[in-house]
């Protein structure tokens, strides 16, 4: 414990509050916006700060993105790189880490469907998760690595991100027609 009085306040704050496994995770994703900053980069292959700024239906400011960010890229979770098209152009991608939170997502993504009111269009993807377990999560993963991390899954594996992209499309599709008439 005395050690902890000796470092300076900024040092003291990156050290975990306890060894506790839920809490080094609450304290890596608890935050308001670090699981939508994945989630969107997840599943809406988003890459780009403008991508993710301008397309996320939560209306996060520049500011809390920016520090999103930078505390995803620290703590393991997104990795940055240049992009060739633009100097001043960085590409967010999943680490091992990351792509390794899919089961988490997809519990998260259970647990709101079944205990809060979300809309049909942006729950049917948890739902197609939720139906596929862990056989689809895994899949899912192995496309993510490819995507983010350039290793090749199994050839002929049908993408996931395909069918879970069709599937709100779909339901897009139908709550537009439901609301004509």
């Amino acid at each position: 414990v005395a050690k902890y009085n000796l470092l300076v306040p900024r040092e003291r704050a990156s050290l975990p509050r306890s060894g506790c496994p839920i809490n080094q995770a609450v304290e890596v994703l608890g935050d308001r916006w670090s699981l939508v900053v994945l989630r969107d980069v997840m599943f809406g292959d988003r890459h780009y700060f403008r991508e993710l700024l301008t397309m996320s239906d939560e209306g996060i400011a520049s500011n809390i993105l920016a520090d999103r960010l930078r505390r995803l890229v620290a703590a393991g979770l997104l990795w940055r790189t240049g992009d060739d098209t633009h100097r001043q152009k960085i590409r967010y991608s999943l680490t091992e880490a990351g792509v390794q939170l899919v089961p988490v997502m997809a519990a998260l993504g259970t647990w709101g469907r079944r205990h809060l009111a979300p809309s049909r269009e942006l729950s049917v993807r948890a739902e197609l998760l939720e139906q596929g377990g862990p056989e689809l999560w895994e899949r899912f993963m192995d496309e993510l690595r490819e995507q983010h991390l350039g290793i090749p899954r199994p050839p002929g594996t049908p993408s996931v991100f395909g069918e879970l992209q069709a599937a709100y499309e779909a339901a897009l599709t139908m709550s537009g027609s439901s609301a004509g008439g």
